[in-house]
């Protein structure tokens, strides 16, 4: 699976974009000033109770978080 098809299946299950998904992260203190600051488990447990994402799921999100990925990789 690519990381375009992971994005869009966690918008199509949440709702959310990566852009949503930088801002709750701010909001949780996950990061600060875009920087992680935060454990891949502490992102993952989030995703994973807050939305019922899978883990591979939430690794997507969590290298979007950290800068791994960004919207335009593939």
């Amino acid at each position: 699976m690519s990381f375009q098809a992971y994005l869009n299946a966690i918008k199509q299950k949440t709702g959310k974009g990566p852009a949503d998904f930088r801002a709750m992260a701010e909001e949780k203190r996950f990061t600060q000033n875009g920087e992680l600051v935060a454990t891949a488990g502490d992102i993952t447990n989030w995703l994973k109770t807050d939305f019922e994402l899978g883990h591979g799921h939430a690794m997507a999100i969590y290298a979007l978080l950290k800068g791994i990925k960004n919207e335009d990789s593939v």
